[in-house]
This record gives C-alpha cells, sequence and structure tokens, in this order.
C-alpha cells in the first residue's frame, strides 16, 4: 500500500467530518435505554453480559425449558461492545477456518466443521423464525488475493475446503476484477455458504425483545461489581442492586469480568473500522460488487469490507492494537493513525471512488486468545459457566458457546462437550509486564510477514507449531 503524502491529505479530509460513533449503533432505530438494577431480585440464571453470546444464552435456555425465569445484566447498553461494533459477517466456522482447525484439532475438525453449519442453519432458522429485521444476507464472502504469494494459498484453501465437503470457486484476476471492479485484486476464493451478513446491532436489538417477550428481564448500566456463592445458588452485585440465581454464565467477552481468571486468556485488541456515505448509482456502477457479498483480504494483516442495505461501505481491519495491561477503555475507540491508514487503504482498493467520504469511524475490544477460539469452564462448584475469547468470529459462534455454556451447567455429557476445542481451554497470556513487548514483536513479525511473502520468522513458526498466535 502506497502512503504518499497526497494520499495521506485524502485520506483526512475524507475523514474530516466522521463521527466518532459506530454506525450500527448511532441510528433512530435504537431502541430507548432499559433500567438498571435496583434492590434484590431472584432468577434461575442470571448472564453477566449484554452481547450476542449472552443473548444467545438466554435464548437457548428460553428454547430448552420455557419459563425459565432469566436475568440478563448488561455494563453498558444492549450492543454496545464488539456485538454493536462489527462488520455483521456471520460465519459457520468454528476453528477460524478450516486451516487452523486442521493444524491443532485434525482428527476433530471434520466434526466441528458440520457442527459449524449446523449452528448457522440454526442461527439462521431463529431470526427468521422470529421475525427479526437485521438485513440477513445469504451472500456469502470471496477471500481476496492483492499480492502475487497469496494466489497459491487460495489455492490451498480451495483444495482443503474439497477435502471437507465445501464447493469453493477459485477465480483468476480477470473474474474477480469483473465481479468487484478493483485493481488491486489478484485472484479470488468465492465461498456462497459459509458465511451470511446481517446488521449486527439489529440483530442483537430485536433478539433482546424476542426475550423480553419471552419474559427474560434485561437490564442494562447494570456491571456487574462481584461473583459469589450464595447457599446453594450464586450472587451477583452491581452498584444497585444485586441478583441471586441458581446458575450464572459470564459473556462479558473484551470487557473486565467478575471472574478474574478470565484475563489469563483475553488479550483486548483494538479492531477499527470505517462506514462511508451512501454511494450515488454513479459510484456503485464503478465498482460492480452485484452480489453484495462480504469481501476480505488473503493476508495475515487483512481488511473486510461489505455493503450495507442503505448503499454504504463498510470497511475495517488490519490495525489490531493492544494497549498495555489490556486496558479496555472508550478513549481508546479513536486512532487517527489507524483510521486514516484504513481510509488511504479504502481508496488504493477503490480509487474510482476518490471523493467519497467517511460519516463514522469507531473501534471495539475484540476478545482475541493464544488459539484465535473461545476459552470454555464453570467456576464457584459448576454454578458458574463461562464462554469468552471469540477472537472476531463471534458473531455466529456465539450460538454454540451459549449452548456450550448451558451444557457445562447442565453437568450431563453432550456431543458438544466432546470437542477438544471445549475441553481444553487455550494457552494461558503472559502477564504484564512481559504481556505487552511478546505482543508487539508479534505483530511486528506479522507484518514483516506479509511485506515478505508470506515468510514466517522463527518467532511466528514457533507459535504456529504450538497452535499459538496474535490475530483479529
Amino acid at each position: 500500500m502506497t502512503t504518499t503524502q497526497s494520499a495521506t491529505d485524502a485520506a483526512a479530509e475524507a475523514l474530516r467530518d466522521a463521527s466518532p460513533t459506530a454506525y450500527w449503533l448511532d441510528r433512530a432505530a435504537a431502541p430507548p435505554g432499559r433500567p438498571r438494577v435496583e434492590g434484590p431480585l431472584e432468577a434461575d440464571l442470571v448472564i453477566v453480559g449484554g452481547g450476542f453470546t449472552g443473548l444467545w444464552t438466554a435464548w437457548q435456555a428460553t428454547e430448552r425449558e420455557p419459563g425459565r425465569s432469566v436475568v440478563i445484566l448488561e455494563a453498558e447498553r444492549i450492543a454496545h461492545g464488539a456485538t454493536g461494533r462489527n462488520g455483521g459477517f456471520v460465519a459457520a466456522s468454528l476453528t477460524h477456518g478450516l486451516t487452523h482447525g486442521e493444524a491443532i484439532w485434525p482428527k476433530q475438525v471434520a466434526a466441528m466443521h458440520e457442527e459449524g453449519d449446523r449452528n448457522l442453519a440454526g442461527l439462521i432458522a431463529a431470526i427468521e423464525g422470529a421475525g427479526i429485521d437485521c438485513d440477513l444476507r445469504r451472500a456469502g464472502k470471496t477471500t481476496l488475493a492483492i499480492e502475487p504469494w497469496q494466489v497459491e494459498g487460495l489455492r490451498d484453501a480451495q483444495a482443503l475446503g474439497a477435502k471437507y465437503g465445501v464447493d469453493l470457486e477459485l477465480l483468476t484476476r480477470d473474474e474477480v476484477q469483473a465481479d468487484v471492479h478493483s485493481p488491486t485484486y489478484l485472484g479470488g476464493l468465492r465461498d456462497r455458504t459459509g458465511t451470511v451478513l446481517v446488521d449486527p446491532a439489529k440483530l442483537a436489538w430485536g433478539m433482546a425483545a424476542e426475550l423480553e417477550r419471552r419474559g427474560v428481564r434485561v437490564f442494562e448500566a447494570s456491571a456487574a461489581t462481584s461473583l459469589a456463592r450464595n447457599g446453594v445458588g450464586v450472587r451477583v452485585s452491581t452498584a444497585n442492586g444485586r441478583v441471586d440465581a441458581r446458575e450464572a454464565v459470564i459473556a462479558t467477552a473484551a470487557y473486565p469480568a467478575p471472574l478474574k481468571r478470565l484475563g489469563n486468556y483475553i488479550m483486548p485488541l483494538y479492531d477499527h473500522v470505517l462506514m462511508t456515505e451512501p454511494l450515488t448509482d454513479a459510484q456503485r456502477a464503478s465498482i460492480g460488487w452485484g452480489e453484495g457479498q462480504g469481501l476480505t483480504d488473503a493476508g495475515n494483516q487483512f481488511h473486510y469490507y461489505r455493503p450495507t442495505a442503505d448503499g454504504r461501505i463498510l470497511f475495517g481491519g488490519w490495525d489490531a492494537v493492544y494497549y498495555f495491561g489490556g486496558r479496555v477503555d472508550a478513549s481508546l475507540e479513536q486512532r487517527d493513525s489507524s483510521h486514516e491508514l484504513l481510509a488511504r487503504h479504502f481508496f488504493e482498493t477503490f480509487p474510482q471512488l476518490a471523493g467519497l467520504r467517511f460519516t463514522n469511524r469507531w473501534a471495539g475490544p475484540i476478545d482475541s486468545t493464544t488459539r484465535f477460539t473461545a476459552a470454555y469452564g464453570t467456576a464457584l462448584g459448576g454454578r458458574v459457566a463461562y464462554a469468552v475469547g471469540h477472537t472476531g468470529l463471534g458473531v455466529g459462534a456465539s450460538r454454540f458457546s451459549a449452548d456450550v455454556a448451558l451444557d457445562l451447567l447442565a453437568g450431563e455429557p453432550t456431543s458438544r462437550l466432546r470437542y477438544d476445542i471445549v475441553r481444553k481451554r487455550p494457552f494461558p497470556v503472559p502477564p504484564e509486564p512481559f504481556r505487552n513487548p511478546i505482543i508487539q514483536f508479534t505483530r511486528h513479525s506479522i507484518l514483516s510477514a506479509d511485506a515478505h511473502e508470506g515468510r514466517r520468522n522463527l518467532w511466528l513458526r514457533t507459535l504456529d507449531r504450538f497452535g499459538l498466535g496474535f490475530n483479529s
């Protein structure tokens, strides 16, 4: 990617009036705020976290046991965190892709691939069955080679997909550019079934409304301050009240959890995103993209982008930033260097859209783990289950995780609990002051690999050998 002064100036101008808010959340369609917890409450199940994992846990709990008393505690607003800040890609994969799955769980990846397909089908059926309007599109995804060395990687990915019964279409340079008009594309891999697109905030808002119709009590501005045993159950306390319940599920993603051990597994990585103004008819024609599928680069550092229902383009990724101590704070959601870099990359991808402006710029923390997949477990004698660490693929995998958490609380073996991805937790992240330099060196190594035809240095090869890494 070029970094000329003119490109930098054009990027800064395109961002000049961009609102420092997440587009999905900053709309008139946002529901009014819900009350906070006041005083003591009782429930069968209390869920800490009002993102997709928490919402799906409540959803599946009421499916399993209609009439079950369920309370959701959200520290901010429903969808405030990663749920309302992502690109709206809903992937079937539970293993961060087949390549990663085969490398770490070679004996189980086929079954987990089938599990992921069933999970995505169930997710779609649940959304459509409840009539949730979230712009759900079965548009699939195209992975793009933008460097010559990435073309061979697409061929390898096609062959691996065929091994597991996935029909992936390999596109030549001319074919992919005829589909989406960008001079940067050297090849593509079209997957029509493994990804759907949604408006993530509208999905979360619709789920919360449906859950309330089922009798679930949803509270906002109710951050959990402590978690403790309470007789045969648990007590979750907030600043203004408490919930006593038989069981609890922790679904806090990258945000601080009342279960301190989770900090050993989570690396909060800030992912940055831009949203354009609506394109004109001429601008839309200039880029093609008639199927409106999701797009992503094939590099280690990658972009993801997709069109929206109102004719905009969301463009995010590339620069995953870790702050010392795993800091998570609203003040970190604006980073000029990251947003300007994204804007430059956008116009290098679509030079025909020069002059287009961005209306929103934001970021949010991704709950990454060393294994790129979630950590599951129980605490307080099996009264508490947790599912955190989806590493950028939580929009779809969160539904599977919800079932895992409920299975763990039930204490009865299920097909889901036999997978090593559930039984074995990721390798812990080293504590500070060692964590920050290790992560920064790994980031530097990844950038260097992309700049040298994908060649991974000794450090990255060592991490690969043990199934470890750094990814958003």
